[in-house]
């Protein structure tokens, strides 16, 4: 990446550190029940940066995909997300510290680590003894959580991202200080899923329904235009993009009911063969569009 930028003339450090910080929140501040295997960074000579990064659930083998966009992100640990598209595996609310909502933990998480790594530890140990449901002995691996505090303690960290960045810091750690941080200051921490799920396109082990080849070339063709004609100064086709986002956001938000899932699955099912439906397991020969390159 840094080679990347240095022929580019950007500043690659921090676009490391960019992409350090945006796999540390989706892996460890988002407890989802995925862990991440993919990571893609996209940059433009203009600075501009997409990631797109995808977790697996080992156990039900479903995928979840993060989506960040530099042109909508403004803060880091405040819902930066351009979108996470993927189904719930872990019933009920999550662990989610990039929430709106989790910013007072976020600064409980910080008093936390800024205090004497031996208070900490000694607070944890007392919470985790059986008269307490809400932090079991299970949950907290001392030696690593003293590890991690002293660390902290030494940097003396002074925002969430860069307790975020800890070398040290991983998923079951970050889970620990904050069932700490929220019995001993109150600061909740979980929240609803963020992810929505989506089935335009399909899956290519053909769940929710095959991948249909038609309506995936078509997208893409209408983006192909809209990126040439945006190249040209003529923005009204990404604009309208963006206003249906808009439009799609609002409607979610109204909480209407939700649409019959299976019902429309089985449609998508039946209606495959006529989009040319296929998955990984078909053994036909692919004559697609879908390897244009966008950028």
């Amino acid at each position: 990446m840094r080679d990347v930028a240095e022929r580019a003339s950007l500043n690659g450090d921090e676009l490391a550190r960019i992409s350090r910080l945006i796999a540390r929140i989706d892996n460890n501040a988002i407890a989802d029940g995925f862990q991440l295997y993919l990571h893609s960074f996209i940059v433009t000579k203009e600075g501009e940066w997409t990631v797109v990064q995808q977790g697996m659930n080992d156990a039900t083998g479903l995928a979840r995909r993060y989506h960040w966009h530099s042109r909508t992100v403004r803060d880091f640990t405040l819902e930066p997300h351009s979108g996470i598209v993927g189904e719930s595996v872990i019933p009920g609310d999550i662990m989610n510290l990039v929430e709106r909502r989790a910013q007072p933990a976020q600064s409980a998480l910080l008093e936390v680590v800024g205090q004497a790594p031996e208070k900490t530890l000694n607070e944890a140990r007392r919470l985790a003894m059986p008269r307490h449901h809400d932090v079991r002995a299970a949950n907290i691996d001392f030696k690593r959580l003293g590890a991690v505090l002293a660390l902290a303690y030494e940097r003396e960290l002074c925002d969430f991202a860069s307790l975020l960045l800890l070398e040290t810091l991983g998923p079951r750690t970050l889970q620990s200080l904050a069932l700490i941080a929220e019995v001993v200051h109150g600061t909740p921490t979980r929240f609803a899923d963020p992810a929505r799920f989506s089935f335009a396109h399909g899956g290519k082990d053909g769940h929710p329904s095959p991948v249909p080849l038609k309506t995936y070339d078509e997208s893409l063709s209408v983006l192909r235009r809209a990126l040439d004609s945006s190249r040209l100064g003529h923005s009204e086709k990404l604009d309208g993009f963006r206003r249906l986002d808009g439009f799609v956001r609002k409607i979610e938000s109204r909480a209407a009911p939700r649409a019959n899932f299976k019902a429309a699955m089985e449609h998508e099912r039946t209606i495959s063969s006529s989009l040319g439906g296929r998955t990984v397991f078909d053994d036909r020969t692919i004559n697609s569009a879908r390897q244009l390159e966008l950028f």
